[in-house]
């Protein structure tokens, strides 16, 4: 039987809140939208969690929150989702990327502080695959310059760095419940808020640039239209979809964990021999599951890898098109520092099914394929693509893996 790349893992109580929320007759910011930001706020832990229509949304309205104009900069990775640079770019602002770390595949700290300019705002870092960003260095050089930080940690809920969540070392930081992440509302997102200046300002974006939220707290007898904003709020229904995942977090997060750790043992050896790469989680980042990948002895192999797997019946996926090298990169972007690593990892990464319900059948099927593969490889590599490995490959008795 084919195994898909993702399934959603449902905890069994979505359509009878859903069905809650349709009783009450609230098309948003309602009974469900409230506990969510609660339990999120509670459980981060953060100054104040306002529930979106997606991370894309979280991450507009932190564009707009940080003041971001025509000409400013945002210095991020190029490995990410369009979104990252997207939500600069409406707001005027030029993202300049810069290359990442050969280890997590997160954003290359050491590189940033080259790259400030005079026009520099913010710098936005994307926690790759739920591991943390080295936030301690780019908390500091944020104060430094006096720059805001921004997290996108679209794929970081339930991890955390040095004991903290992701998405609460910057002023804000953005979430993701798309159906693919490890908690899911279909779409839907969360801004994080830990600056409480911001709280205020942010409630009037929500809510289209008005001070409809103020009117309900009774604090003013009428709402208008003060500042720039949109329709970030999601509706009822998936804000009573995310509540019932938010109540089974920990037990999905544990299931991935677990299906995380199989496909790393499983690998070990062949990532020892230098026949693939594996993910690395340093010792003091604990990561959530979301993603596992394998890094190819090179492009022409991952093509092949690519092809062989879907015959075998295994869904894996390529993963970002580097922004730097896009069309629309290219146009609105520049690049700061040479892009080796990043162009490296996108001609080599391989993402495998990962999901809360993935049946250790169906994992060995993948397994097997894998290491069959990689078995292959040992054959036909070039000593070149094999010297590559060793170079990029960290040292595996330094590896963690997430826990249980």
């Amino acid at each position: 039987m084919p195994v898909p790349f993702n399934k959603l893992s449902l905890d069994g109580t979505e359509l009878e809140y859903i069905i809650e929320a349709l009783a009450s007759g609230t098309s948003g910011n309602g009974r469900f939208t409230r506990s969510c930001q609660e339990i999120l706020a509670r459980q981060l832990p953060a100054q104040c969690v306002m529930l979106t229509t997606s991370c894309t949304a979280a991450l507009e309205m932190s564009a707009i929150l940080a003041n971001l104009r025509q000409g400013d900069e945002v210095i991020m990775p190029s490995y990410t989702f369009t979104s990252t640079a997207n939500a600069v770019v409406l707001r005027g602002a030029v993202p300049v990327f810069v290359d990442i770390r050969s280890d997590t595949l997160n954003i290359d700290e050491a590189l940033i502080e080259n790259a400030i300019t005079e026009r520099t705002r913010a710098i936005c870092v994307v926690h790759y695959a739920g591991v943390g960003c080295e936030m301690d260095k780019i908390v500091s050089l944020a104060r430094q310059y006096d720059l805001a930080l921004i997290e996108d940690a679209a794929q970081g809920f339930g991890a955390l760095y040095r004991g903290r969540a992701l998405g609460t070392f910057g002023q804000l930081g953005a979430l993701s419940f798309h159906e693919t992440k490890n908690i899911i509302s279909g779409e839907g997102g969360a801004l994080i808020i830990n600056d409480p200046t911001l709280v205020e300002r942010a409630e009037v974006v929500w809510e289209k640039g008005t001070n409809r939220v103020a009117f309900a707290s009774g604090l003013v007898d009428k709402y208008s239209w003060v500042d720039i904003g949109s329709s970030f709020l999601p509706n009822e229904i998936t804000a009573a979809f995310l509540y019932a995942q938010l109540a089974a977090a920990q037990r999905i997060t544990e299931r991935r964990k677990r299906a995380w750790m199989r496909y790393q043992r499983a690998f070990a050896d062949l990532e020892v021999e230098g026949l693939l790469r594996c993910p690395f989680v340093p010792p003091h980042c604990e990561a959530n599951g979301h993603i596992f990948y394998v890094l190819a002895p090179d492009r022409d192999m991952r093509a092949r890898w690519l092809r062989e797997l879907k015959a075998y019946g295994v869904n894996a996926i390529i993963h970002y098109v580097p922004l730097h090298n896009a069309p629309a990169g290219r146009n609105f972007g520049r690049v700061a520092v040479p892009m080796t690593v990043t162009n490296d990892t996108a001609d080599r990464l391989i993402r495998l099914p990962m999901f809360a319900d993935l049946s250790e059948n169906a994992q060995d099927e993948v397994i097997n394929a894998v290491r069959e593969l990689a078995l292959s490889t040992r054959r036909h590599r070039s000593t070149r693509a094999s010297e590559a490995l060793a170079v990029d490959r960290p040292n595996p008795s330094a590896r963690r893996s997430p826990p249980s």
